[in-house]
């Protein structure tokens, strides 16, 4: 017999299995059942709602509700999310959803005994509505031209009149669900900072809005028949857009335009700056009057010390007058009195009458002695006449005679002397004349070489630099106009340059006579040539001789070499 077959072995597993209900659901929405054995979120929410009933008010506006202008309803109410609207999660728009399919779906109405319109049926608006705020571009799309969104914004009487912040906040919280950024900052309160209101204002006036229109347009691009059709549907969406995303940026910034000029705290911080820069300026304005007092002061100052100095030098000064006026006075008296004493004495004994003297000579000479004589010098004569009696006076009367004669003679030889330097021969005004021309003007101490060349070849005496250079002068002044004056002149100068011209002549022989040394009067003439006549000067040995009569031009280069040479042996030896 054979052995029986052994059954197969089946792979049992243990699953759950759900209702139909939740299945068709997820069919109609068009999502996917997630194998997980824990329920999810949007389980439990739809469990806790399914025995909610809706009010009558929901479904009447439902059944009125037209599938073919489904874009013109309000999905939000149609979900029963009136009150919510763009606050609603996606968890409570998909439970709002479901409650709305468990309600309304025609299967359920069939059920019911209800009629059903087949495609024009109201149920095809709820499934509307999920697609549209169940896709977040739709929802978008819908969100930017929600019909229940408040966009008006204050006038500018009422921001004038109204508590600003209790007006302006909510504006602005309300059009912050536009923004592109989750982080937006809220308008604060008046204590806000100076920081915080400028980032605000920063923001606002950047407002990165991500409000669109597509909604909005009249044309749907899908329905074209061909390509050029849907450019040009896309062409008149996007200007319409354009259009009013223009006017939307215009609102904000009207919004944000009105609420800046109308802020307390810009004003206060305006104010602020004000009074800061008030008092900057009326700081400067105090720093500067303190520097113009202290200046005014240092001036008063300075001014007072310049008058108190002067003040003290003037009193110096008159108390140094005074003491030499009171000096004066005195050396006055005591002069007054030692003449008095002088006088006196001769009277008392009888000076002026004695041995048949002239009287009144004795008398002019004893005042000539008191005027002339100092107070020492009286007091001395007074001692010797007291001393000797009048034999001191006959001697000081002699000797006061003697002087006397003796500056006449003195001045009598200076106006001799001043004569004979004032005389000025012909001879000697054609030597300064040749003088002249020969050391032209610019020669180093023109005037002293004119001079030693003057004395060198005249014979009326001697001349200095300080008459010579008053002789040119005079002569420069003179108006030659006599004919006959010019004519002596002449005549004379030709004499004298023949003179000369036989003189030169002779020279050889008489140097050929003469010893050999330099005088020191020659060696002087030599030097006070060379420095006459530089290097530069053409024919200057010529000229260096011509001013040392008594030596040749081979002399005065030999003698020059000499001093050289001995010049820089001494140097030599210093080193």
């Amino acid at each position: 017999m054979k052995d029986k077959e052994k059954p197969p072995i089946f792979n049992i597993q243990l699953r759950k299995v759900e209702t139909v209900g939740p299945w068709l659901l997820t069919l109609l929405s068009g999502s996917t059942v997630h194998e997980n054995n824990s329920s999810t979120e949007d389980e439990i929410e739809f469990n806790n709602i399914t025995n909610i009933e809706e009010s009558e008010a929901d479904t009447i506006y439902l059944k009125t509700l037209d599938p073919k202008e489904w874009k013109d309803q309000d999905h939000y109410r149609v979900l029963g999310l009136t009150e919510l609207r763009y606050k609603a999660t996606e968890g409570q728009i998909k439970t709002a959803y479901r409650r709305r399919v468990l309600n309304h779906h025609p299967d359920k109405r069939k059920k019911l005994g209800e009629k059903v319109q087949g495609d024009d049926d109201y149920f095809s608006c709820i499934t509307k509505a999920w697609e549209t705020l169940g896709n977040k571009t739709k929802r978008r799309a819908y969100d930017s031209i929600d019909p229940k969104f408040e966009n008006s914004i204050p006038s500018k009487e009422t921001a004038k009149k109204s508590d600003f912040f209790e007006l302006f906040g909510p504006v602005f919280a309300r059009n912050s669900v536009w923004s592109e950024h989750n982080s937006v900052p809220q308008l604060g309160d008046i204590n806000s900072s100076r920081d915080y209101v400028d980032r605000f204002y920063n923001f606002w006036y950047n407002f990165n809005s991500w409000r669109e229109f597509s909604y909005l347009d009249e044309e749907d691009r899908e329905q074209a028949t061909d390509r050029e059709e849907r450019r040009w549907i896309e062409k008149q969406n996007r200007a319409n857009r354009a259009k009013l995303k223009k006017e939307e940026s215009t609102r904000i910034r009207q919004l944000v335009d009105l609420a800046y000029a109308n802020d307390p705290r810009l004003l206060k911080f305006k104010k602020e700056d004000q009074e800061k820069k008030a008092a900057l300026k009326q700081a400067k304005k105090d720093a500067i009057r303190l520097k113009q007092e202290e200046e005014i002061r240092q001036r008063e100052e300075e001014a007072a010390k310049v008058q108190k100095e002067k003040e003290e030098r003037e009193a110096a000064e008159k108390a140094h007058r005074n003491a030499i006026k009171a000096e004066k006075e005195s050396q006055k008296k005591a002069l007054k009195k030692e003449r008095k004493h002088i006088r006196d004495l001769c009277n008392s004994n009888n000076y002026y009458i004695q041995n048949g003297d002239n009287v009144i000579e004795i008398m002019s000479g004893v005042e000539k002695i008191c005027d002339q004589l100092s107070v020492e010098q009286l007091k001395q004569l007074a001692g010797a006449l007291q001393k000797e009696g009048r034999k001191a006076l006959i001697e000081k009367l002699k000797q006061m005679e003697c002087r006397v004669e003796m500056n006449n003679v003195i001045k009598n030889e200076i106006k001799v002397v001043e004569k004979n330097n004032n005389d000025w021969e012909t001879e000697d005004i054609q030597l300064l004349i040749k003088a002249v021309n020969l050391f032209p003007a610019g020669t180093n101490q023109r005037w002293e070489a004119v001079a030693n060349f003057i004395n060198q070849h005249s014979k009326n005496g001697e001349r200095n630099a300080k008459q010579v250079l008053a002789k040119a002068k005079s002569l420069q002044n003179t108006n030659f106009t006599n004919n006959a004056l010019k004519s002596e002149i002449n005549a004379n100068a030709y004499d004298q340059f023949e003179k000369e011209k036989k003189c030169e002549v002779n020279v050889p022989e008489v140097v050929s006579e003469r010893p050999v040394g330099w005088s020191a009067e020659e060696q002087k003439l030599l030097e006070q040539a060379l420095k006459t006549y530089p290097v530069s000067v053409k024919d200057r040995w010529d000229r260096i001789a011509e001013c040392v009569p008594t030596r040749t031009k081979k002399e005065c280069m030999k003698r020059y070499k000499e001093i050289v040479e001995l010049v820089k042996a001494k140097k030599a030896a210093q080193v």
